[in-house]
């Protein structure tokens, strides 16, 4: 058997990861600024999460949910309170593509209506539902949902109005900034303007923070730069730093019952263990404040350098618009440099590294890429 051949590789195998950095078979050593596709919140084998995990998988890694674990409940806490969410509730499940199917889900159920609002390119996931969603031309499933999805642009507030003014829509998803469409932010005026037009029209607002979750964006969620509150926030990504999780955040005014959501694996032991520790790291660490200082000096930066069209994003990150092929740019700074990037379209270089991010590192980057340009 062999894999099937969707993805496209690099002729590199990182072998081990410490920190900032992952080394090939041969002891290469590369930054990493792409964490994962911002997977890697805490750095690669922090010492507290490998401690964490092993203790747990050597004690019990899974069990059914249909017994007690404390350990969600330790999670649910700790979250609530770092996040400013703690009034909220948290379903836990296995990735971003489930965490967005459940709360749309959620969503339907609690409005009786199934038509959801996105945005361009600002829906994560690959199930069904979640793949009509992303409005791919290129992915055609008979068993998308396409007549149950409606987009407008982003900052359009006069077009999303005139949708939930039909009524017929449960909810409105919106990325607290979109990471796949080339890190753009929604403007702070924008999703305050849109979170009275979900509470007018009696739909519910959520924001998928699985990609710019979890401290990247220099707030624990994206959004709440704005000030703003959603009904129900989607997490994944940077949640376990590498653990495959997902979580739903849902408001006080969803009422559960039996059998209204389910998983498999979604909040096993050994999963919420890596979830906890992120937590404790990224908490006694100071991650957060470190990702918005780190980040608002790189962006800064890079706006002096000359050739480059545009720097988009908050945080950590990061979207560089150039006036070439971004693919080009990253290969460049991959065997040349030794630095791992994400892209995002034809000519934007996208950087999501771990929060742990230093000035030095930044600065490494930023000559590099100065030279390369």
């Amino acid at each position: 058997m062999k894999m099937f051949d969707v993805y496209p590789l690099y002729d590199i195998e990182p072998v081990r990861g410490c920190g900032n950095y992952v080394y090939d078979a041969a002891g290469t050593e590369y930054l990493d600024l792409y964490g994962g596709h911002a997977v890697i919140s805490i750095g690669h084998s922090h010492a507290h999460y490998v401690a964490a995990i092993s203790e747990q998988v050597a004690r019990l890694g899974f069990y059914s949910n249909s017994v007690q674990n404390s350990l969600q409940g330790i999670l649910a806490q700790k979250l609530g309170r770092i996040s400013g969410y703690d009034d909220y509730s948290l379903f836990l499940c296995n990735s971003g593509a489930e965490a967005n199917e459940n709360a749309v889900k959620l969503a339907s159920f609690h409005t009786s209506k199934s038509k959801l609002l996105a945005f361009k390119a600002a829906f994560h996931g690959r199930t069904s539902g979640a793949v009509a969603a992303t409005d791919n031309p290129k992915i055609v499933s008979p068993f998308n949902r396409t007549d149950n999805v409606e987009f407008v642009a982003l900052g359009d507030i006069e077009a999303v109005e005139a949708k939930l003014s039909t009524g017929e829509f449960c909810a409105v998803i919106i990325e607290g900034i979109q990471g796949v469409a080339g890190i753009y932010c929604p403007s702070d005026e924008f999703l305050v303007e849109l979170r009275k037009l979900t509470t007018k029209y009696g739909v519910v607002l959520i924001a998928d923070e699985i990609q710019s979750g979890y401290g990247r964006s220099g707030d624990f969620f994206a959004h709440q730069h704005s000030g703003i509150k959603a009904d129900i926030i989607t997490v994944a990504k940077g949640i376990a730093n590498g653990f495959p999780m997902g979580g739903v955040i849902i408001a006080p005014h969803f009422e559960p019952w039996y059998g209204m959501l389910g998983t498999t694996f979604g909040g096993n032991h050994l999963a919420c263990a890596a979830a906890i520790a992120v937590l404790d790291v990224i908490e006694s660490e100071n991650l957060v404040q470190n990702a918005r200082q780190v980040g608002e000096y790189l962006i800064s930066e890079l706006k002096k350098i000359d050739g480059i069209k545009d720097v988009r994003g908050r945080g950590l990150m990061i979207g560089i618009e150039i006036d070439g092929s971004a693919s080009e740019m990253r290969k460049r700074l991959l065997f040349e440099r030794h630095i791992f990037t994400g892209g995002a379209g034809a000519s934007t270089v996208r950087l999501l590294p771990a929060l742990t991010l230093t000035y030095e590192q930044a600065d490494r980057f930023i000559q590099d890429f100065k030279e390369l340009i």
